[in-house]
């Protein structure tokens, strides 16, 4: 270990920093807890694979927690799976005494939202239906009904997939319940939203996912959001949101740190911010990289980022930097590092980096000079905008 930080330069605090910031941005961000609900073969496990990733969807720690539920957790995402309700009239009971165990469990367990899945082609709501809808929503639960394996079909006009009729009818019966002779039902719940696990073609994305997905984080709790925004596989743009603001508050730490401009040959004191910001937006991206990454990489990686070859290759483009780094340059390198390493973790978040081949890969993504000046340029022209 001693020789690595030698061969590099970079102090351990420095590779420390990464690790310690994912551990408090997971820290932070917490964990979302989804509810699940519904009868075998209604097609709960594909709905959870297609919105989390099947490599999520079941991982971790399998917890039987009470007679028909079990808990499964890993990291930011936690799932509660209750079993297919085959029972008849006992089930709303069943369901309110497993209710009352898991309000027992820690703060950290407890559920989030429900989806209570219905197959598209049911018709309507059975009373055990209703009844345990019900029972969820007095306990405080809001339920999203999830019509799932709805039939697609492409409008020859306007190319768009939209749900079937029978799909429609039902989605639109929930919403405005009635009985046999015409007597409202009370269905208390948050919307119904139309789903298919997989497309047309029975593979890849499939159809009202988006809705689901959005649906959900309207109703999560605010302290929730973020972890729901991590564990979701969907909507990628969620995802580099909070990248960004990883990586401007990063920038604006560096701008600080060289408010009084420093040598070159000390340019590696901006390594502790930037690695802290990697191992934020690692998180966000829900990655556990301190198990590819070794202490020498991130060390290696560290010194790449804000070396001092990088630096005076830098300022030899930059009029007047001489020698130094002033707060301008420090901004330019920190967002430089932080747009390729977002790039980078969505790469391997995407399935397009072999996780395993990370730690070789990543020189792809490292900033350059002239990734680094064109931040710079960027914010001076923006500085110029706003004068």
């Amino acid at each position: 270990m001693k020789r690595n930080r030698q061969s590099t330069g970079m102090p351990q605090f420095a590779t420390a920093a990464f690790a310690d910031a994912a551990t408090e941005n997971r820290r932070r961000f917490g964990r979302f807890n989804l509810g699940i609900v519904g009868e075998t073969g209604v097609g709960k496990s594909s709905l959870v694979n297609a919105v989390f990733g099947e490599a999520r969807a079941r991982v971790g720690v399998g917890l039987p927690v009470t007679r028909g539920v079990n808990y499964y957790h890993e990291g930011a995402l936690g799932i509660w799976d209750f079993e297919g309700f085959e029972i008849g009239g006992g089930a709303p009971q069943l369901l309110r005494e497993n209710l009352r165990k898991i309000a027992e469990r820690p703060a950290d367990e407890q559920i989030s939202v429900v989806w209570y899945c219905v197959l598209s082609s049911a018709g309507r709501l059975t009373r055990t239906d209703i009844a345990m809808i019900n029972e969820l929503e007095a306990a405080g639960l809001p339920v999203i009904i999830v019509l799932t394996k709805v039939d697609w079909d492409r409008n020859p006009v306007t190319g768009k997939m939209a749900p079937s009729y029978a799909a429609e009818t039902l989605k639109q019966w929930i919403e405005n319940p009635r009985d046999e002779v015409g007597r409202p039902i009370t269905i208390h719940n948050r919307g119904v939203v139309l789903t298919s696990a997989v497309n047309s073609k029975g593979k890849g994305v499939g159809y009202g996912l988006s809705d689901l997905v959005e649906r959900t984080l309207e109703l999560s709790p605010a302290s929730e959001k973020d972890a729901f925004r991590i564990v979701q596989t969907l909507n990628l743009g969620w995802k580099r949101d909070m990248a960004r603001r990883d990586v401007t508050a990063a920038t604006a730490s560096a701008a600080a740190a060289a408010a009084v401009p420093i040598p070159i040959a000390t340019a590696a004191v901006l390594a502790p911010i930037q690695l802290a910001m990697m191992g934020r937006v690692a998180v966000v991206y829900n990655l556990e990289l301190r198990s590819v990454f070794s202490v020498s990489a991130l060390a290696q990686l560290a010194t790449q980022m804000t070396g001092r070859a990088l630096a005076a290759s830098l300022v030899k483009f930059i009029p007047g930097a001489g020698s130094v780094i002033d707060a301008a340059v420090a901004s330019a390198l920190t967002a430089a590092t932080g747009e390729g390493w977002t790039r980078f973790c969505e790469a391997i978040y995407t399935g397009k980096v072999d996780l395993r081949s990370a730690e070789a890969v990543w020189q792809r993504y490292a900033p350059t000079a002239a990734s680094v000046f064109a931040q710079w340029a960027a914010a001076k022209r923006t500085k110029a905008a706003r004068q």
